[in-house]
């Protein structure tokens, strides 16, 4: 088999960690190559070194046979490697083209201009070419996040690069744009790209790769053929145990209502109305998913129960109590936690240590302050105490910045301090975006749990399979307005995808 790339024995060390330990990676030229592991495994770490943003301590990289020492990115470009990064890299009030550009921009009038005509023109042949539909003047503020990822694969290709790196691509991608994804994919395949994409999403592999290399806790676990190789071999190989599928949970007993939106209505950012006389009830012990296509009003309604953003009209009541025009600090101590959408934005201070990330909502209050000092040894213990309980991988323990934890880390930090927070409401928004199948497994049982205990579950997730595996009742919004209800039990894939799509709901169900 000819490799374009050769990755022998790679080692690399950071203060507290060992990210990867002896690992091997091939990538045969025109093929899609699976790079699998759990959050913190060194997938991330070990595609950065192929990119020149690290080093490696030990081994080789190989080039079409011949060994490379890439020092930085820029020697990466000039070899023809690209990568897709998972937190994407753009400039947001510059058009696409700008974006394209940047750092090799072409250039008139003997050097003095810059020629955005020219660029724009070869933009668009490329969009043309790989199916990618990039507007080349749109500004990355007003497209979505799948257009975005675009413009990042256009960088790439418009670099020249033949071996195409994607890290985590479809973390944050609606189902119909990751089937566009791996359409441009093959795509790219068939004009004689090479590609690898880490990821730890079972299906996608099976879906699109040839080969899969899985590693665990930073040591290579082994090479598989894909279509020879079932999702439970895999999830066993890049977790070392069986993992369940399937959630198992005992029905649902229902007790009071917890969480009451009436009639609400609130404007998203364009200042039109995003959600319109919205009405759900949460009862305590049970979990209530909210399902649509991404951009349906879900971050409208969730930015206002937690007072994120204002409504135009309508109630919002937790335990009878008028909670609509309260500020959130208030809110947070009427018994509501939030596990943000978006982890970096929302639910981290990415420049604080873990430690202090877990004590935001509390930090004033006994015994983690006393006479507006903060004590660090409290602080410190019930840090420690969240990272032991969930799993969360970082280099220097509790002192490490939220910023240098794998994006699945980070998540299950936020999950973490959400849950000891001990709310009567939990509202989970994507909790298991990014995370890997057995993260998915513990953090699924979680929400049971809760649940069990006699609190109130919202789940807003775009994975359905989530949504019907979780959920006792799903509540489906299109378009800011409410559909229908279900319950869980009673309905499927093809009901919940009509009613996603604007299709009233049964009203037995209701």
């Amino acid at each position: 088999m000819d490799y374009v790339i050769e990755m022998l024995g790679i080692r690399k060390e950071f203060p507290g960690i060992v990210a990867n330990d002896n690992i091997t990676l091939q990538l045969a030229q025109g093929e899609i190559h699976a790079l699998l592991g759990e959050n913190g495994a060194g997938k991330s770490t070990l595609m950065s070194m192929l990119f020149g943003m690290y080093q490696p301590d030990r081994g080789s990289i190989k080039l079409n046979g011949k060994e490379v020492k890439i020092t930085n990115p820029n020697v990466a470009t000039a070899l023809g490697i690209g990568m897709v990064h998972q937190h994407f890299k753009l400039v947001h009030n510059f058009t696409t083209t700008e974006n394209i550009i940047l750092g090799i921009e072409p250039k008139k009038c003997g050097g003095l201009i810059l020629d955005i005509e020219k660029a724009a023109k070869r933009v668009a042949q490329l969009s043309e070419k790989y199916g990618l539909n990039i507007d080349p003047y749109a500004k990355i503020e007003d497209i979505s996040v799948g257009m975005q990822q675009r413009v990042e694969i256009m960088k790439m290709l418009y670099r020249n690069a033949d071996i195409l790196i994607f890290d985590e691509p479809t973390a944050v991608l609606t189902p119909q744009e990751i089937e566009d994804l791996m359409e441009i994919m093959r795509g790219l395949i068939k004009e004689g790209k090479s590609i690898i994409i880490i990821t730890h999403k079972l299906k996608e592999i099976k879906a699109v790769a040839d080969r899969c290399t899985v590693i665990r806790r930073g040591k290579y676990i082994g090479t598989v053929n894909v279509k020879e190789t079932s999702e439970a071999e895999m999830a066993k190989m890049m977790v070392g145990r069986n993992v369940s599928f399937k959630v198992d949970k005992v029905d649902a007993t229902p007790g009071e209502t917890i969480l009451k939106v009436e009639n609400l209505s609130v404007l998203n950012n364009k200042k039109v109305l995003g959600l319109k006389n919205f009405s759900v009830e949460v009862r305590a012990g049970e979990i209530v998913g909210i399902a649509g296509v991404e951009g349906n009003g879900q971050t409208e309604l969730v930015e206002a129960i937690t007072g994120l953003r204002k409504s135009e009209s309508g109630k919002i009541f937790i335990r009878k109590r008028d909670i609509t025009h309260l500020p959130i600090h208030k809110r947070i101590e009427s018994g509501i936690a939030h596990i943000p959408e978006d982890r970096q934005k929302r639910g981290l201070v990415l420049d604080y240590t873990v430690e202090e990330n877990m004590i935001l909502e509390r930090f004033n209050k006994a015994p983690f302050a006393k006479n507006g000092l903060l004590n660090y040894d409290a602080i410190s213990k019930y840090a420690q105490k969240i990272v032991d309980a969930f799993d969360v991988r970082a280099g220097q323990g509790c002192s490490t910045l939220a910023r240098s934890l794998s994006g699945g880390n980070q998540q299950k930090a936020i999950i973490g301090r959400e849950i000891e927070l001990n709310p009567d409401l939990l509202i989970a928004v994507q909790p298991t975006r990014g995370l890997d199948v057995g993260s998915i497994e513990y953090i699924h049982k979680r929400l049971i749990d809760q649940r069990d205990k006699g609190k109130a579950v919202l789940l807003v997730s775009l994975e359905l399979d989530e949504i019907l595996n979780v959920s006792d009742r799903i509540v489906v919004i299109n378009n800011g307005e409410r559909i229908g209800t279900v319950d869980a039990q009673d309905t499927n894939e093809n009901e919940i995808g009509l009613m996603m799509a604007g299709v009233k709901g049964d009203v037995k169900h209701a």
